[in-house]
């Protein structure tokens, strides 16, 4: 029967080669840190930043906004993931593909739909004007950059919770119901708390993005720390202060991180049986509520804004607005998502695998290093990728070498969240067991530890695919000469306000985009 052992297990022998290809990593993921402390060294800017009111200010309503987005993205995440893991809902699949696919719309794309169609004057007034309707209430500020970060991020924690529900032991469950415990009690005291690595998991990258972004915040008019700290890049000819306010939100961000890292315990979450069949709760009179909850959530995070982007089509084309097919933009878009999704991957196992068999303070280290590039915004990596390159390798600058560099740097925590929370689920006694027939470590990892990790693997392939194909700052400032994507296409006819020439770039990246969630809920399936 499976267990959460609690206390630290010891490993015989430390691994210096995996130790030194996550220090290597972590390394590489400092160099906008470094970046940013080179600016401000002896700029005299730091003290003063901080001490400002103005600065205190933006902290506050900064860690408001996250806090507040992070709570209801997971209120909205675990229900989801439960419903479309291990109920009859009908029409699963479909569920599990639409209620992924608000993270391939960019967040700028996203918050103007819903201005276009929620705000003061958007279409919802035009069409209750007949009614008498004047006026709607504004969606700007707090509570329209809440409403709006939380229906594009509350995947990133629906993904790693899936992928949990899918790998437990259930036996524990079936035992803490032989032992009188209803499906309620059993869910609540056994089945939640062995999710809480995804849940912290994926909870922290929402934190972490609604640290960082800048579109959403700026266009639903917010004053976030990462909207100060665009404003001081663009508007100064000294972006020391800039430096020195998104070196405050590197310090954020270690803050939220060590906070997630304090609330794991030494819970151990492997289970001592493997692929039983998946019990089924039959949702009875509540698959109506949970139908009406599920189309409730695709209805406003891709209805809404998919509908939208239409209307702005079909307007343009009956204007006789011509409108470009962007082949090259959509492959470019494939192909960088592609190699970044791999490059993370393989970036953050042996750092995932320290983590997990060798804690100590080395790795808890090495950890904290790697989610810094998440929270940081993407000009800064960016200024300091382009600082780097020009002076010590020419060789890369502009190149897709540098840009999926970038990339990686940018969105590693996407993949490392879903990879750790799989193999925290391994059994290590698998492990011992083959090293004790003969086997060595890379035999052991390829042909024991990776096939019980595939589903986080895959899952945090599939957010980093996700991400990139809408990352914008990174793409215009690091992408070789003439190379196109569809996030620029979108980013380049929106700010010129064409808004038909975006449409179409922006529905083509929504569709691409669901590809590889197809791919892996069909895997799922078959792996249940």
């Amino acid at each position: 029967m499976a267990a959460m052992a609690l206390g630290k297990r010891r490993a015989p022998d430390f691994p210096v080669v995996l130790a030194g290809m996550s220090a290597l990593v972590a390394a590489a993921m400092l160099l906008p840190v470094a970046y940013l402390v080179v600016r401000v060294w002896g700029a005299g800017v730091l003290l003063d930043e901080i001490t400002a009111r103005a600065t205190r200010d933006a902290i506050i309503r900064t860690s408001v906004l996250a806090a507040a987005t992070t709570t209801s993205a997971i209120a909205i995440a675990l229900p989801l993931a439960w419903l479309t893991t291990r109920t009859d809902l009908p029409f699963m699949r479909v569920w599990s593909v639409l209620l992924v696919l608000p993270l391939a719309i960019p967040s700028y794309v996203g918050a103007f739909t819903f201005i276009a169609a929620l705000g003061p004057r958007g279409m919802l007034q035009g069409a209750l004007e007949p009614l008498g309707v004047d006026r709607l209430p504004a969606i700007y500020g707090f509570w329209g950059a809440w409403a709006a970060l939380t229906l594009f991020t509350f995947p990133y924690v629906m993904m790693p919770v899936r992928a949990t529900l899918r790998g437990l032991d259930r036996s524990i469950e079936e035992a803490g119901r032989g032992l009188g415990a209803g499906g309620l009690r059993a869910f609540m005291r056994i089945t939640l708390p062995q999710l809480r690595p995804a849940t912290a998991a994926g909870g922290l990258l929402v934190a972490l993005y609604t640290l960082s972004d800048f579109g959403a915040v700026s266009l639903l008019r917010f004053d976030s720390l990462t909207r100060v700290i665009y404003v001081r890049y663009t508007s100064s000819f000294d972006r020391s202060s800039a430096a020195a306010l998104a070196l405050l939100l590197v310090v954020l961000t270690l803050v939220v991180v060590s906070l997630e890292s304090a609330t794991r315990g030494r819970a151990r979450y492997h289970a001592t049986a493997r692929h039983q069949p998946r019990p089924t709760v039959h949702l009875g009179h509540w698959r109506w509520p949970a139908l009406a909850f599920c189309s409730a959530i695709v209805t406003v995070s891709l209805l809404l804004p998919v509908s939208v982007i239409c209307y702005w089509l079909l307007r343009g084309i009956d204007a006789g607005e011509s409108v470009e097919f962007v082949r090259e933009a959509a492959f470019n878009s494939l192909y960088a998502s592609s190699l970044a999704a791999v490059a993370a991957v393989v970036a953050c196992m042996p750092i995932a695998v320290l983590a997990v068999r060798h804690p100590g303070p080395l790795s808890g280290i090495i950890e904290k290093v790697t989610y810094s590039g998440f929270a940081l915004p993407g000009i800064s990596i960016a200024l300091a990728l382009v600082f780097f390159a020009a002076n010590y390798a020419g060789l890369v600058y502009q190149t897709m070498v540098l840009l999926v560099f970038a990339y990686v740097m940018r969105f590693l925590p996407q993949a490392y969240g879903a990879i750790r929370a799989s193999l925290l689920q391994v059994n290590p006694n698998t492990e011992l067991a083959a090293r004790g027939l003969g086997r060595g470590k890379p035999y052991v990892f390829w042909r024991v530890t990776l096939p019980q990790v595939l589903p986080g693997v895959s899952g945090g392939a599939v957010l980093v695919f996700l991400t990139v194909m809408k990352e914008l700052p990174l793409t215009l400032i690091l992408s070789p000469i003439g190379f196109d994507t569809l996030a620029t296409r979108i980013w380049s006819a929106t700010s010129e306000g064409f808004y038909t020439r975006a449409a179409l770039p922006a529905l083509i990246l929504v569709a691409l985009s669901s590809l590889p969630m197809l791919f892996s809920v069909l895997r799922e399936d078959r792996r249940s």
